[in-house]
């Protein structure tokens, strides 16, 4: 299966770098501590710096922060939260995704689109606390608790009402630099979906705007709204999460609830048939409970349809889809079936031989966990080489048959990877870690720049694309 044939979902996760004074947001999902996650992708959390990339582990604890204090990975670009509050991002701008003003380049990458394979800095954009990145979108959380969001707005999801996206990007409405979402302050974190994104307001309460065909956004309703709307009947919550077309909160009793689209299992409520249909899917328009799951300190909704916790004792747990093995328990057949053949599980398993993890981030289709002792472990697809093991050919292979992969249904170490802070896999095909000294380093699929290493000629190929199969450094952070 090629890249083009993908649908894609992004989530962001929540995350905190000790002793640096911000924390980011990505779509996907990127995470470090155990103070919330995303994602996408990635999730939010109340308490600290927030954002839906997420950080943990040693950090700064000598005092001297790098420059770089949090990454986001969307759908083909990738963003970084600088510890001045600026962001800088590389990859794919056919949607005005790096924020720069134009949607015409500076360069054209290897499919043919226009892109930037080094990081370029967002126009007027200061005072950044996290960041968030969607399908083809990011937002930015703003040090006085409001929200700016860039690049498509076709459904919406720059939450700055109708209109919003005034400019034309490859034929699409879009803004190429940041706009403000309407009527939002005091904003806690932040985490972008495929094609929405959510907000935790600082009194525990949820709003969300955007797509909305699968109840993503989690008000009762399956209409879109460009402009945020209130989560029916949630409170108390600290951390959320947002993926392809469902999200879940983290709620302050350690408990976890979800909304949105439940075709395989991602609410985690035993169920694939409800409990409504949203156009003509399983679904809930409302949060509902997951079941059987305490202690849980980091949620993470992987851009594809799964969702991870961690669990206080450094252990995780996931849920949802399982075709490619992302719920990491060593299987491609179930434990469930849910519609059309899909592998699921429907509450929450364990991930096999996980233990000392401390902060996770899941995926499209592929979900990494950073353990304590700064290494970092991934399992689910990898015809990109999105593990990192420098492989893009297994070790086994999942899927259907006539729809198979190559993965692996279990964690394996990302190679010659030490010192990371943090994990962001949030990416269509593309993870990246934050390591001690504030660089980054990327690995897999780089046709559109998504590796800021300055090339989108490999160094090697994947499923006849460019791509890493180990982690390089991004040139000039």
């Amino acid at each position: 299966m090629t890249r083009a044939h993908r649908v894609l979902g992004i989530v962001a996760v929540i995350g905190l770098i000790a002793g640096c004074g911000g924390s980011g947001s990505g779509g996907g999902s990127g995470s470090g501590s155990s103070s919330g996650s995303s994602g996408g992708s990635s999730s939010g959390s109340i308490g600290g710096s927030s954002g839906s990339s997420s950080g943990s582990g040693s950090g700064c604890e000598s005092g001297a922060c790098g420059r770089v204090t949090a990454v986001a990975a969307g759908g083909s670009q990738t963003c970084a939260l600088l510890s001045g509050g600026t962001v800088e991002c590389w990859g794919t701008n056919v949607n005005g995704q790096l924020g720069n003003g134009t949607s015409t380049g500076p360069e054209t990458c290897a499919d043919g689109s226009v892109c930037s394979t080094t990081p370029v800095a967002v126009s007027g954009l200061s005072g950044v606390t996290a960041i968030s990145a969607g399908s083809n979108f990011t937002c930015a959380l703003i040090s006085g608790g409001t929200v700016q969001c860039w690049g498509d707005d076709t459904d919406g999801e720059l939450g700055a009402g109708t209109g919003a996206g005034a400019e034309t990007c490859n034929s699409l409405p879009c803004s190429t630099t940041p706009v403000a979402v309407s009527g939002l302050s005091g904003v806690a974190a932040i985490s972008a979906g495929s094609n929405y994104a959510c907000a935790l307001l600082s009194g525990g309460t949820v709003q969300c705007w955007g797509f909305n065909y699968h109840g993503d956004l989690g008000d009762g309703t399956t209409t879109q709204t460009p402009t945020p709307v209130a989560v029916s009947g949630l409170g108390g919550v600290t951390a959320i999460t947002a993926g392809a077309d469902h999200t879940c909160a983290l709620l302050s009793g350690s408990t976890v609830e979800c909304w949105g689209n439940n075709t395989v299992g991602q609410l985690g409520n035993g169920m694939t048939t409800g409990p409504q249909n949203c156009n003509g899917a399983a679904c809930s328009m409302t949060p509902v409970a997951v079941p059987g799951l305490t202690g849980v300190t980091t949620i993470s909704a992987g851009g594809g349809n799964d969702t991870c916790a961690l669990l206080s004792g450094g252990t995780v747990e996931c849920w949802g889809d399982n075709g490619s093995g992302e719920l990491g328990n060593g299987a491609t057949t179930g434990p469930q079936s849910c519609p059309g053949d899909n592998p699921c599980s429907t509450t929450p398993i364990a991930v096999t031989g996980l233990s000392g993890v401390t902060a996770i981030s899941a995926g499209f289709g592929q979900a990494c966990a950073l353990l304590a002792h700064g290494t970092v472990e991934c399992w689910g697809q990898n015809e990109a080489g999105e593990l990192g093991d420098g492989m893009s050919m297994g070790p086994q292979t999942c899927g259907v048959a006539g729809n198979s992969l190559p993965c692996s249904t279990t964690p394996v170490a990302v190679s010659g990877l030490t010192g990371a802070t943090a994990v962001y896999a949030g990416g269509s095909s593309q993870t990246c870690a934050l390591l001690s000294d504030g660089t980054v380093e990327c690995w897999g699929y780089n046709e559109e720049g998504e590796l800021g290493d300055g090339t989108t000629t490999g160094p090697q190929l994947c499923d006849g694309l460019t791509c890493s199969t180990t982690p390089v450094a991004v040139t000039g952070l």
